[in-house]
């Protein structure tokens, strides 16, 4: 099985311009082959501190959607963020579509990507869900602290995508708020401002998954027009299923049940909201976080890519590592399994 290529065109001015500042948010112009049609583009480069690797990851505008092509450099089986948004669809909670493929930059290969789905505007609509701001959280300041003392204010941390500046305000003044209020009057504000369900599922996502950076970073908050309420969605899901951001294997136990960040903590001071989630892991390692149903999905994902890795020479890990990946996740879907299962017993 062969992935579908998408190829890049980039004149010489435009591509020595993108190179000269890896670091730059600018976008240079570009075009890009599209139904045997090459349409205009614009492209730059995205990540933290993948934008050092050898092997870039690109955002890329088109006049009707906006698609990340991410280099999952540092995942040797470059499958877990495609795992993870799969999963995350599973339990109601919407997440970016995905598609593995080969880039061609100037008709040279590029390797192997994950094209994802941009969100922002067009994401929600195609889902039908009326949004009034999209709030990316972009590093590990969006923990939903109140110290303003090592943050430059109550925003930072985040990204506006959708919104203006009364946005901005509005979510510094949740955050303030969630500090503020106490017991009832706190209950009754989360109620009045986040939708609680929906921050159950996608906290049980990120626990189970075992994102350790997906508590105060890697995670879009939106506000529902019609309904007033914040929802939140996954971002970013590379460092899960047994390794690290880096690659690196970690315990299934890093990750504690009640995640880390204060959001989180002020939800589950309530007996009823601790009951819900309790019930909710209950039910999900019972029927979606198993072996049984998501080791097929691994090997659908791992099946569709395994020809085009092993021709592709830009890759970190070897091939070997690459064939051993799907036991990795096995492996780790079984521990985490019984993390959770000991640590609902102390979840009062």
């Amino acid at each position: 099985m062969t992935l579908p290529i998408y190829q890049i065109f980039i004149n010489h001015r435009e591509h020595a311009l993108l190179k000269s500042d890896i670091w730059s948010e600018r976008f240079v112009h570009a075009s890009m082959l599209l139904g045997g049609k090459r349409i205009p583009i614009r492209i730059r480069y995205r990540g933290g501190h993948t934008r050092e690797y050898p092997k870039k990851s690109y955002e890329i505008r088109t006049s009707q959607a906006t698609y990340h092509f991410n280099a999952e450099y540092d995942d040797p089986s470059m499958i877990r963020n495609a795992l993870s948004f799969k999963f995350f669809n599973s339990i109601q909670v919407s997440s970016p579509a995905t598609q593995h493929c080969v880039l061609h930059i100037n008709e040279r290969s590029a390797g192997v990507y994950l094209r994802i789905e941009g969100v922002n505007a067009s994401f929600f609509k195609r889902r039908g869900i009326p949004v009034k701001s999209i709030i990316y959280a972009v590093n590990d300041d969006a923990d939903f602290t109140d110290k303003t003392s090592s943050k430059k204010s109550m925003f930072s941390g985040y990204s506006l995508i959708k919104g203006d500046n009364q946005d901005r305000v509005q979510l510094s003044r949740f955050i303030r708020y969630i500090h503020l209020y106490k017991r009832d009057e706190l209950q009754k504000y989360l109620i009045r401002h986040l939708d609680i369900g929906n921050y159950l599922r996608w906290l049980s996502g990120a626990v189970l998954t075992g994102n350790y950076d997906g508590f105060n970073q890697n995670y879009t908050l939106f506000e529902h027009r019609t309904r007033k309420l914040y929802g939140i969605i996954p971002w970013d899901y590379e460092g899960t299923w047994g390794r690290n951001c880096y690659g690196k294997l970690v315990g299934s136990n890093l990750v504690k049940i009640h995640g880390y960040n204060k959001l989180t903590e002020k939800v589950l001071s309530y007996p009823e909201y601790r009951q819900q989630y309790k019930t909710l892991l209950a039910h999900l390692i019972d029927t979606v976080f198993t072996v049984r149903r998501q080791l097929p999905i691994v090997y659908r994902l791992y099946n569709q890519i395994s020809d085009d890795m092993y021709k592709d020479a830009s890759q970190k890990w070897s091939t070997q590592l690459f064939d051993g990946e799907p036991d990795t996740i096995r492996y780790y879907i079984e521990n985490r399994r019984e993390d959770i299962s000991d640590q609902l017993r102390s979840l009062d």
